[in-house]
């Protein structure tokens, strides 16, 4: 394992918890959310500008509709949204008690399908689930869980990383690209916690490699894996808490990363003056393009 240069900030947002970046080639700008902040922000990296649109509820993910706009992981579940944010309809309702949960991580599948997974809040039940909306509906594919993160894709669409944040545990499936159904479950990663290192993974986005990207939240790093599961490197993060990852740029080779601000104490904040910002890393290997979500799928 390697260590590799750090992440540094393009974006001083100071977001309370960043997360999701979607590059858009078409527009060549990167959309992420603030979910504790309630925002939908467009960041433009040729001039540096943000663009926030205010939101009535918590948003945690998002994918970029074959039509124009977004399909949308909220507290009270799956929306359409116009290119703009407004909401356009409820496609599925959260089934689970909003009140202790909400939509978290997701992204679409290389056919077009929406996956996404949800949060239990008091982390204490393993009442989270991990979902996928298509033409037939929501259906369930995984539960059991605290913190749905980390989906990811093999380039071929047939193997899904996924992880359960609280748990410091990376899985992997096999996954059937004709059906969206999961099976042979594994574990991919498992990351063992320290007194002074509790760094697990979060956000996730993979390389034309094959190679697993993993934002490790308390953790100041992003970490780069082999299929094989091996650790190739890691990159330092001038913030404790990195969110999620997305390549982005006209070549997929700058690596965009979200970080969280909330709740943090007073004196990392001071050590981390830049924590809730977007930041960027320059890669070697592109990443995969990002698919956008087909209601026909």
């Amino acid at each position: 394992m390697t260590t590799g240069p750090s992440f540094s900030c393009v974006l001083d947002a100071r977001a309370k918890l960043g997360e999701c970046p979607l590059w858009s080639a078409r527009e060549r700008a990167l959309y992420w959310v603030d979910i504790k902040g309630r925002t939908l922000n467009r960041f433009d990296p040729a001039d540096g500008t943000n663009r926030a649109v205010a939101m009535d509820e918590d948003i945690a993910c998002l994918a970029l509709h074959k039509d124009g706009g977004f399909v949308a992981g909220m507290r009270s579940g799956l929306w359409r949204l116009d290119a703009a944010g407004a909401p356009l309809g409820l496609l599925a309702a959260n089934p689970e008690d909003t009140a202790t949960s909400r939509f978290n991580d997701g992204r679409a599948d290389p056919a077009g399908r929406f996956l996404a997974g949800t949060l239990d809040e008091p982390k204490a039940g393993g009442k989270a689930h991990l979902y996928r909306f298509d033409r037939r509906g929501l259906a369930t594919l995984a539960g059991g869980l605290l913190t749905s993160n980390g989906l990811a894709f093999s380039p071929d669409g047939r193997t899904l990383y996924h992880a359960d944040t609280p748990t410091f545990t990376v899985y992997r499936y096999r996954y059937d690209p004709a059906t969206g159904e999961l099976s042979d479950r594994e574990v991919f990663v498992r990351l063992q916690p320290t007194d002074g290192d509790r760094g697990r993974p979060d956000g996730a986005a993979v390389d034309e490699d094959g190679c697993y990207w993993t934002a490790l939240y308390e953790g100041g790093r992003v970490q780069r894996y082999a299929p094989t599961g091996a650790l190739l490197s890691e990159h330092p993060v001038p913030a404790r808490c990195p969110t999620m990852v997305a390549f982005g740029g006209a070549d997929r080779r700058t690596l965009y990363l979200t970080t969280a601000s909330a709740g943090r104490p007073a004196e990392e904040l001071e050590r981390f003056p830049q924590s809730g910002g977007v930041f960027a890393l320059p890669v070697a290997v592109p990443g995969l393009p990002e698919p956008l979500f087909d209601p026909a799928a």
